[in-house]
C-alpha cells in the first residue's frame, strides 16, 4: 500500500489519470455500446419502429442491471472490508451470499417479466403499434436475464478480487460476440428483431460462463458450499452496501418511463405521432450515454488521486487534478455538442433510415434535448469529486439532481405547457440547473482548498504503559457532550494504564500518509446520504481505509496489555476478546449543551443542533461497520448516565468494576 500512496502523492497527475481512468472509460463505453449495437442492426435490418420497441423493453434490462450491480458492488465492498479486517471466512460468506442472491433474484425477476410482460410494457409507454415487436423482443431478452444478472454481479466481485483485466475481458468478449451475431441472425437467418434478442442473450451467456469459470480461481478466498448458504445478516449488509448502485440505475428507469409515457401522450397531438418520438429520444439518450460514459470514466478513475491527496492535505495536487479532469471533460463535451448540433441527421442514420418526419424529429431532438450537454463536463465530475473527498451529502445531491430532482419534474411541468416540445426542453433545463448547483458547490469547496507543503513529520506516540499481568481493556463509547472522553482520561489515570483516543490520529496518519486534521474530521463519522452515492469506487475509499487501519491498530494495542480505548467501534472490534469491559456514556440534552458550550465553545443557540448532528454521524458510522445500533444497551456491559452520578463518580464506578473483574 505504501508504494501506491507514494505514487498517488508524487507521480505526475497526467500519468496517474491515464493509468486509472483509461480502464474505467473502456469498461463503461463497452457497456454503453452493448446497449446500442442491437438498435443499429435492428434499424437497418427491420425498421425504425423496431428500435422504438427495444426502447420500451430497455427499462426492464435496466431494472435487472440495478439488482445485479447492487449485489455485485455490495458483495465487492463487503469482500474488501472483511479482507481488510483479516476475516477471510466472513469475506467468503459475503461473496457467496452476493452470488446466491443474484441467482435467486434473477430467476424470480425472469419469471415475473415473462408472466407480466404486456403489463410491464404498458408501464414503460408501449403503444399499440409497437406492442407486437416489443413482445417478440422482450420475451427472448427476459429468458436471458439470469445470465446477464449473474454475470454482471460476478464481474464486480472479480474486479474486487484484484482481476480487473479478467472482468473487462469477459465483458468485452461478450460485446464483440454481440456485434458479430447481430448481423448473422438478422440478415443471414432473417430472424428480425427476435434475432437481435437471440444474439444478445448468447453474448451474455458467454460472459456468464467466463465469469462462472473464475469462481475456482479466486486469489483471496476459496469459495465452498458453505459460503452459498444464505445468511440474512450478511445478505442485508451486502444489499445495504450496494444500494447506491441500485438507486443510480433505477433513477434512469424512472426517467425513461416518464419520458416514454409523456412522448406517447403528447406525440399523438403532434404531426409526429407517438412512435417516432419514443424511438428517437431513446436513441438520442443512448448516444449521449457514450459521452457520459467517457466523462464518468475519466472522473471515476481519478477518485484515488482526489481522495489520497485531499486526505494528505496536498491541496495543490487536488486542485491540479480537478482542473485537469474538468478541462478534459469539457473539451470532450464541446466536441460532442458540435456533433449533436451540426450532423444530427448523420448520427441518427447510423441506426437506420426513416421517413421525413422521423429525420425531422431526430434533428430537433439532438439540437434541443442535448443543447446544454457541455455542462455535463462539469456536473458529472463534480459529483464524483465530492464523493472522493468524503463530502457524501453534496455528492449524493449532485448525483441525483439532474435525473430525479430536476429532469422528471421539468418534463411534467413543461410538457403540460408546451406539449411534445416540453419534454425536449426539459433536457437543457435540467442540465442548466444541475450545472449551476455543481458550480456553486465547486466554488465553495475550492475556496477552502489551500496549498500546503509536504505533510509534516509525525512523531509516533510512545505513551508509557504499565505492563499488566493480565490485560484488561475498557472501551468507552459516548454521546457527544456526555463527558465520556474525560471519564476515559480519569479511568486511565486512576488505573495507571494508557489512554488511547487522539493518540490514534497521529498513529493512523503515520501509517496512511493522510493528515491528522483530515483523519480527525473523517473518522467515526458517516453522513446519512452516504448510501445514496454512486458506486464508482473500485476498492475502498479513505473512510474505509481509516476504519481498517484503526481496526488493525486497536487489535495490536489490545495485545500489549491493559488500556482505555475511546470510541472507534472498539467494543465491536474486540468483541471476541474476553478481557474487555464495554462502556457506554450518555446524558440528557441539557447537560450535553452545557458541556458543549463550556468545553467545546459551541454557540449555545446552535449547540443542540450540532450535538444531534455529531451523534447521528457517529451512529451512522457504527451501524455501517458493525450492523448494530450505536446506542443499544445490549452492545455494552455498562451504560451510565454521567449526569445522574457526575463524571468523577462514573469514573470511580468503572474503576471499581475493573478491579473486581481482574488484576489489571
Amino acid at each position: 500500500m505504501e508504494k501506491e500512496e507514494n505514487i498517488l502523492g508524487t507521480e505526475k497527475i497526467g500519468k496517474l489519470i491515464r493509468k486509472f481512468s483509461i480502464p474505467c472509460i473502456i469498461s463503461l463505453v463497452v457497456n454503453s455500446l452493448y446497449n446500442m449495437v442491437d438498435q443499429i442492426f435492428i434499424g437497418w435490418g427491420v425498421n425504425y419502429l423496431a428500435n422504438g420497441a427495444t426502447n420500451v423493453v430497455f427499462p426492464l434490462t435496466m431494472i435487472a442491471l440495478a439488482f445485479s450491480l447492487m449485489l455485485g458492488d455490495g458483495a465487492s465492498s463487503y469482500f474488501s472490508l472483511k479482507l481488510g479486517e483479516k476475516k477471510k471466512e466472513e469475506a467468503t460468506k459475503g461473496v457467496g451470499n452476493g452470488i446466491l442472491l443474484s441467482v435467486i433474484i434473477s430467476v424470480i425477476y425472469c419469471i415475473i417479466t415473462l408472466v407480466f410482460l404486456p403489463q410491464l410494457l404498458n408501464i414503460f409507454g408501449c403503444t399499440d403499434v409497437l406492442r407486437e415487436l416489443a413482445l417478440d423482443y422482450g420475451k427472448i431478452i427476459a429468458i436471458g436475464l439470469p445470465f446477464m444478472m449473474i454475470g454482471t454481479t460476478l464481474n464486480s466481485i472479480i474486479r474486487a478480487d484484484g482481476s480487473p483485466k479478467y472482468a473487462m475481458t469477459s465483458m468485452v468478449l461478450g460485446a464483440i460476440l454481440n456485434i458479430i451475431l447481430d448481423p448473422i441472425f438478422i440478415f443471414v437467418f432473417h430472424k428480425g428483431i427476435e434475432g437481435a434478442a437471440i444474439a444478445t442473450i448468447l453474448s451474455q451467456f458467454v460472459t456468464f460462463i467466463l465469469n462462472i469459470g473464475y469462481i475456482k480461481k479466486f486469489k483471496s478466498i476459496n469459495l465452498n458450499k458453505e459460503a452459498f448458504s444464505l445468511k440474512l445478516g450478511v445478505a442485508r449488509k451486502v444489499v445495504a452496501l450496494g444500494i447506491s448502485s441500485f438507486i443510480t440505475q433505477m433513477s434512469f428507469v424512472f426517467v425513461v418511463a416518464a419520458e416514454n409515457n409523456l412522448l406517447g401522450k403528447y406525440g399523438t397531438q403532434s404531426k409526429f405521432g407517438s412512435e417516432i418520438p419514443i424511438t428517437v429520444l431513446g436513441i438520442v439518450m443512448k448516444i449521449s450515454q457514450i459521452l457520459n460514459s467517457i466523462i464518468v470514466g475519466i472522473a471515476a478513475g481519478s477518485q484515488p488521486i482526489f481522495g489520497y491527496n485531499y486526505g494528505a492535505r496536498k491541496f495543490d495536487r487536488v486542485k491540479q487534478t480537478l482542473k485537469t479532469i474538468l478541462g478534459i471533460s469539457v473539451m470532450i463535451s464541446i466536441v460532442a455538442f458540435i456533433l449533436f448540433q451540426t450532423i444530427p441527421d448523420k448520427l441518427i442514420s447510423i441506426f437506420g433510415s426513416g421517413d421525413e418526419l422521423y429525420m425531422e424529429f431526430a434533428c430537433l431532438t439532438f439540437r434541443t434535448y442535448l443543447l446544454l450537454c457541455i455542462f455535463n463536463g462539469i456536473q458529472i465530475p463534480s459529483g464524483i469529486f465530492f464523493q472522493a473527498i468524503g463530502k457524501s451529502s453534496r455528492s449524493a445531491i449532485l448525483s441525483l439532481s439532474r435525473q430525479i430532482i430536476f429532469l422528471i419534474p421539468a418534463m411534467l411541468i413543461l410538457s403540460n405547457i408546451f406539449g411534445l416540445m416540453g419534454v425536449l426542453y426539459a433536457g437543457p433545463v435540467a442540465d442548466g440547473i444541475a450545472f449551476v448547483l455543481a458550480a456553486i458547490f465547486l466554488i465553495i469547496e475550492t475556496k477552502h482548498l489551500k496549498q500546503t507543503g509536504e505533510k509534516k513529520e509525525i512523531v509516533e506516540n510512545k505513551q508509557n504503559a504499565v505492563e499488566a499481568k493480565e490485560g484488561i481493556i475498557i472501551t468507552i463509547a459516548r454521546e457527544y457532550g456526555s463527558g465520556g472522553r474525560y471519564i476515559g482520561k480519569l479511568v486511565a489515570s486512576e488505573l495507571g494504564i494508557p489512554l488511547y483516543d487522539k493518540e490514534f490520529i497521529a498513529e493512523i496518519a503515520n501509517k496512511t500518509g493522510l493528515s491528522e486534521e483530515y483523519i480527525e474530521n473523517q473518522e467515526q463519522k458517516r453522513e446519512t446520504l452516504a448510501g445514496l452515492n454512486n458506486g464508482y469506487y473500485i476498492g475502498l475509499d479513505n473512510k474505509d481505509e481509516l476504519f481498517l487501519k484503526e481496526t488493525e491498530l486497536i487489535k495490536e494495542i489490545a495485545q500489549k496489555g491493559s488500556c482505555v480505548i475511546v470510541g472507534r467501534c472498539a467494543d465491536f472490534i474486540l468483541k471476541e476478546n474476553k478481557n474487555v469491559i464495554k462502556v457506554f456514556i450518555y446524558s440528557d440534552m441539557e447537560h450535553k449543551i452545557k458541556r458543549a458550550v463550556e468545553y467545546y465553545h459551541l454557540d449555545k443557540n446552535k449547540a443542540e443542533k450540532e450535538i444531534k448532528r455529531i451523534n447521528k454521524l457517529r451512529a451512522n458510522h457504527y451501524k455501517y461497520y458493525t450492523e448494530r445500533e450505536w446506542n443499544n444497551h445490549e452492545n455494552y456491559d455498562i451504560c451510565l448516565n454521567s449526569d445522574a452520578l457526575g463524571v468523577e463518580k462514573v469514573a470511580e464506578m468503572i474503576c471499581n468494576i475493573v478491579k473486581e473483574k481482574s488484576v489489571y
